[in-house]
């Protein structure tokens, strides 16, 4: 489950008040899309140029992310441009809200590569290894899928695909690996 803040300001800036929306958020929302429909905003967002005043390297090198949406599976099923939204101009309103909610540079920055990494996580493959079906992920460098989505969650490479092909599940009082398919690793 999410919760959805609206926070109500008045005409000077002052807070005025809010009200919480409880919903389920679904993996689904994040991974799939409709043929009609765009996935969240934000991930257009940080690909935009008002992103280069945002910080020196430009906000999309500096988390890593490439100029062509079409790079990431989760956002480009479906629309990837609406005619009424200019994503430039939507980033420079999310960066305000930012500020006015008085988030620092570096919490502001985590959001932004949390989204990045998210987008990231889409190009990652699996793969079978020999004749059993445990998956594996044979690239995990720096410039690869994994190594973006890792490095957007702060987090090493190598360890997070270990995680995921490979994670140490409890079975009474011991601790042991569990090998998983491609699609469990997914």
């Amino acid at each position: 489950f999410g919760k959805f803040i609206r926070i109500h300001f008045t005409q000077s800036g002052k807070l005025c008040g809010c009200d919480i929306v409880s919903y389920l958020l679904e993996k689904s929302r994040i991974t799939e899309q409709q043929a009609v429909e765009r996935s969240y905003h934000i991930m257009y967002q940080l690909s935009q140029p008002y992103g280069d005043k945002i910080c020196p390297e430009g906000l999309r090198e500096r988390c890593r992310l490439s100029a062509d949406i079409y790079d990431y599976i989760y956002v480009s099923q479906g629309k990837t441009k609406v005619d009424s939204i200019d994503d430039n101009e939507e980033l420079e309103y999310t960066e305000d809200a930012f500020n006015v909610l008085g988030f620092g540079e570096q919490e502001k920055f985590d959001c932004y590569m949390l989204t990045a990494a998210v987008m990231s996580f889409g190009g990652v493959e699996f793969k079978t290894k020999g004749r059993d079906d445990q998956a594996e992920c044979e690239n995990t460098g720096p410039e690869t899928f994994p190594g973006k989505a890792a490095a957007g969650c702060g987090i090493d490479a190598f360890l997070m695909i270990k995680a995921f092909c490979k994670p140490r599940i409890k079975v009474g009082t011991e601790w042991v690996t569990k090998s998983q398919t491609c699609e469990q690793a997914t």
